[in-house]
């Protein structure tokens, strides 16, 4: 009888609150670089962010986002995403369109592949045109074609730019604050109008039609797929979702006051 009251007690607790990321990561794309590093980045990550033991403000003060923080899962998308315009445009839906892999979809991180000497790049806004670039299968994008603009366009009358609704500034901020001195991470305005500018306007553009915060971003990741250099992405990119995670918590918060 003792042990039935106990286990109608743990049944009826309440479900922790949680905070939940998507992270997703393309395959390779380019014959020299057989291994996209943002897929090997994507990969990796742990299923929830490891606590950060200490970490103060500079005046010494504990940041109101990190105390009593619920936990952040980091959902994974199982695999890297083909590099295609018809397989990310139906794809992108199924992150936000109810319940992803059981979850509730609180923010997301697109990861992609720069250049080999690119910085960590954090990418503020993507666009709706400008598609020209032919995709791995060989086929460009149906609505760069003549007519391809009308009124039936999935993209019709949207802005021409969308802004992530993150506080962008904010969360570099915080990025920057957990980075090593000696690494190169910054904000771009430029996801460069092929497939990870494309995908990241899809889910921006996905929630803008359905009157929701666009709280999705893109991170653009070197052309480097060393041991080293993915186990440092992985490293920076668990600062990044850290990031995102104090930034909208702490925006809640205030929000909620």
């Amino acid at each position: 009888m003792g042990d039935a009251c106990l286990h109608e007690d743990i049944g009826s607790q309440p479900k922790k609150e949680e905070f939940t990321i998507l992270v997703t990561g393309y395959a390779p794309f380019r014959a020299n670089y057989p291994v996209n590093p943002s897929w090997e980045i994507a990969r990796g990550m742990p299923n929830y962010l490891p606590p950060l033991s200490g970490k103060d403000s500079k005046d010494g003060s504990v940041d109101e986002a990190i105390a009593d923080m619920p936990r952040v899962r980091i959902l994974v998308h199982p695999e890297a995403i083909h590099v295609t315009y018809k397989h990310v445009r139906a794809l992108v839906p199924t992150f936000w369109d109810g319940e992803y892999q059981g979850q509730k979809i609180d923010a997301c991180i697109h990861i992609g592949m720069a250049g080999a000497y690119s910085p960590y790049l954090l990418e503020r806004l993507a666009h709706r045109t400008g598609y020209l670039k032919a995709d791995v299968s060989g086929e460009f994008l149906e609505d760069e074609k003549q007519g391809g603009h009308g009124e039936d366009w999935i993209w019709h009358g949207l802005p021409d730019e969308l802004e992530s609704a993150y506080d962008i500034p904010n969360v570099y901020l915080r990025w920057k604050e957990l980075s090593s001195p000696d690494v190169n991470v910054r904000i771009s305005e430029d996801p460069g109008r092929y497939l990870c500018d494309f995908i990241y306007y899809s889910s921006l553009a996905h929630l803008y039609k359905q009157q929701r915060p666009g709280k999705a971003c893109f991170f653009h990741v070197p052309a480097i797929a060393s041991d080293a250099a993915i186990i440092r992405g992985r490293e920076i990119c668990v600062n990044l979702i850290r990031s995102i995670a104090e930034s909208e918590i702490a925006e809640r918060r205030r929000a909620a006051k």
